[in-house]
């Protein structure tokens, strides 16, 4: 026994040893980074002055050798261009160390309204000033008016411009595509928001409360003047996001017993629960028709917050744009993490290497260098789309891919997913409970994390108020490529409801290699995509309407695209739920006019009926793609 204490604890001081170990070489290769910038660059800030006379800060980066003349790498932010001051640099300038050694004039710019620059903020401000005209300003005029400054009085600059960006800063990329300057020649939005009725805070309408709640406490607090340091948020009280959501009650009470109606834009988007004019003058979409700069977009598969985001930026501009210039690349990646992380893996998800360093190398960094420095041009296919599942990546001419086979399969009774219809016909039922509803991950958090992306979903798929559906066990590896199309008939006890629908891989308990069980992922049910729609938005996310009890009713929609493998021994499963707790807000059943003024009576549990006959054949449709 004393042998084995030991053991252990020589064990562990051995793995604290080299977890120091790394964090050492981690710190020592940024310190060298910062260094290198610091001895490579000079760094000059200014106040320009856009087409209304309101000054932008913005912090220039000009690389000393003056050999060559450079492009300029430009990022406008939301989110402070710290550190302020000429003699205080950041520690890390490109997307990637090796655009810092290729050398390029970086540029950031507080956006209008923040930090250090002067004027009013606007959350996704409406894209208008060109139908107003005169001096009418917006996120794309300001973004011209940089660039023209730039070309113009920053020293050997070549006169070409290129942005990136990613989430907010993201969409900030994408708002400089509306009537771009003539020397913007290469964009990359990275995570672009696109619209916040599908991405970010809402999802077909469902409400993501803490990332609204986390988010806004901070990023929504008013400021008088310029200043250099983020506000100060609220204090948590337990790191446990399910209990404090739980508690809070209502989302009438965010206002009553935090924000005190002092956060503007959470006051405006609970007076606007629809779809309605306020969220449709803020849908960037509308305005990328004609994209004139070449254009990355990139995303990630595993993104909690903007997957919606990249892939309907791609639709648009590739789709209503007279020129072919538009590539997406899509990776196995949380938010950002093609910038910040290794890429090898996603929670629980293992993608075998460093994903994030080759799209670094062999996408990003040679689309910019071609574009700005007119280098070779570079290898880039039309979709660049990492596969799951299998773990490699692939290359399109479109996306989603044309040749592809239709694939329906259709709810049935046992919990199985059948090649056609039910004919003995049935339903499946389960009671939502809003007091106890589905958590959304197994894991304590604060409600808004990440890894749940990819995680294990058996947690959920023994409980009772989630269905389950298994395919047979598949005898060949059947790669899903593109949107899944859902057709659900249900009813409900009451008037109102939320559905949600997880795609999970079924993984086999046994190691076919070995013949022996595996003991690291036998039988794990690996999340692959999941989706929401509340259900008073089945027909229209502007005009809502209750559910009439216990009447069956059709529910479309999708959930975003996937390219991944079920493969060969491994089952494709389907579970339906009501709720996805505290990610995502619980639906009080009861059908009212505005959920963000919802009482705690309007709570109540409901039983909730998915038919699969027949009559009534519930489905779900995909397209599969050969290899």
């Amino acid at each position: 026994m004393k042998n084995n204490k030991m053991t252990k604890f020589i064990g562990l001081f051995c793995c604290l040893i080299f977890a120091s170990f790394i964090q050492a070489e981690e710190n020592k290769q940024e310190d060298k980074r910062a260094e290198y910038i610091r001895s490579h660059y000079a760094k000059y800030e200014y106040q320009i002055p856009m087409r209304d006379g309101t000054k932008l800060f913005t912090a220039v980066y000009v690389p000393y050798d003056k050999s060559s003349k450079y492009p300029i790498m430009m990022q406008r932010t939301p989110y402070r261009v710290a550190p302020y001051g000429v003699d205080k640099y950041k520690a890390k300038l490109g997307p990637s160390e090796i655009f810092e050694e290729e050398g390029f004039i970086f540029v950031f710019q507080d956006v209008r309204g923040k930090f250090m620059s002067e004027g009013n903020y606007v959350n996704m401000r409406p894209q208008d000033a060109g139908d107003k005209g005169g001096k009418a300003v917006d996120d794309a005029t300001d973004t011209y008016d940089t660039i023209d400054w730039l070309v113009k009085n920053i020293s050997n600059n070549n006169g070409k411009v290129g942005m990136w960006g990613t989430s907010y800063p993201g969409y900030y990329t994408s708002v400089a595509a509306i009537n771009s300057h003539k020397a913007l020649k290469a964009i990359s939005p990275q995570a672009p928001i696109a619209n916040w009725f599908y991405d970010d805070f809402h999802r077909n309408g469902a409400f993501s409360t803490p990332m609204a709640f986390i988010f806004f406490d901070t990023f929504d607090k008013q400021r008088e003047g310029q200043f250099a340091y983020w506000p100060e948020g609220m204090d948590a009280t337990t790191p446990d996001g399910y209990e404090f959501f739980r508690k809070l009650g209502p989302l009438s009470n965010v206002n009553k017993k935090y924000f005190n109606g002092e956060r503007p834009f959470w006051n405006e988007l609970t007076e606007h629960p629809n779809y309605d004019e306020f969220w449709q003058k803020r849908d960037v979409l509308q305005h990328l028709d004609n994209v004139k700069p070449a254009t990355l977009i990139v995303g990630g598969w595993y993104d909690t917050e903007d997957l919606y985001g990249p892939l309907a930026t791609y639709q648009k501009m590739s789709k209503h744009n007279k020129k072919d210039n538009v590539h997406i690349i899509m990776g196995p990646w949380y938010h950002g993490q093609w910038n910040r992380g290794e890429g090898d893996k996603m929670g629980e998800a293992n993608f075998g290497f460093d994903t994030s360093e080759w799209f670094q190398e062999h996408i990003l960094l040679p689309f910019f260098k071609h574009n700005l420095k007119g280098t070779k041009e570079a290898s880039l296919a039309k979709a660049t789309i990492f596969e799951t599942g299998a773990n490699r990546w692939r290359e399109f001419d479109t996306w989603p891919p044309k040749d592809a086979s239709d694939v329906t399969l259709y709810f049935g009774n046992n919990e199985q997913l059948l090649t056609s219809t039910d004919k003995q016909g049935g339903s499946s039922d389960y009671i939502s409970d809003p007091n106890k509803p589905v958590p959304h991950s197994a894991h304590t958090s604060s409600g808004w994390d990440r890894p749940y992306m990819a995680e294990d979903q058996r947690f959920t798929a023994r409980r009772t108020d989630v269905l389950v559906f298994n395919s047979d066990v598949a005898k060949e590896d059947q790669t899903i490529a593109g949107a899944i199309d859902l057709n659900l008939y249900v009813a409900t006890s009451q008037s109102a409801a939320d559905f949600v629908v997880k795609l999970v891989d079924v993984f086999p308990g046994m190691d076919e290699s070995t013949n022996k069980v595996d003991e690291a992922t036998g039988n794990r049910h690996e999340l692959v995509r999941w989706g929401i729609i509340r259900g008073r938005f089945r027909d229209s996310m502007s005009e809502p309407k209750p559910f009439e009890a216990n009447k069956p009713t059709l529910v479309n929609f999708e959930l975003l695209d996937v390219l991944h493998t079920i493969k060969r021994g491994h089952k494709l499963q389907i579970q339906v739920q009501s709720s996805m707790f505290p990610f995502m807000d619980m639906n009080p059943q009861k059908y009212v006019d505005n959920i963000f003024k919802a009482k705690a009576e309007d709570y109540v549990k409901a039983q909730h009926t998915l038919y699969h006959s027949e009559q009534y054949p519930s489905s779900i449709s995909f397209k599969v793609i050969g290899h």
